[in-house]
């Protein structure tokens, strides 16, 4: 699984064998959460959240948004579309 983007002490992932839509996981703090990113612009969501609180949530939200693009860029480049 590799990691595209780390902030925070979080590590954000792309799984290789994973399904659309493009998504991303965060993970950390012995917590996971799913946010989709609707490419190529976002706005960024999410989809499913394991222990985050809602502060951290939207902390989360508004960096996957700042970095929407290139995490765009890296999915679509880990799934082989162009």
């Amino acid at each position: 699984m590799p990691t595209v983007l780390r902030f925070g002490g979080l590590r954000v992932v792309v799984y290789p064998n994973d399904h659309r839509p493009s998504h991303v996981h965060v993970i950390g703090n012995g917590c996971e959460a799913v946010f989709e990113l609707n490419c190529p612009f976002g706005p960024v969501t999410l989809r499913e959240n394991y222990g985050f609180s809602r502060v951290n949530l939207a902390r989360i939200r508004r960096e996957l948004q700042h970095n929407v693009i290139a995490l765009c860029g890296a999915w679509e480049g880990i799934h082989g579309i162009a």
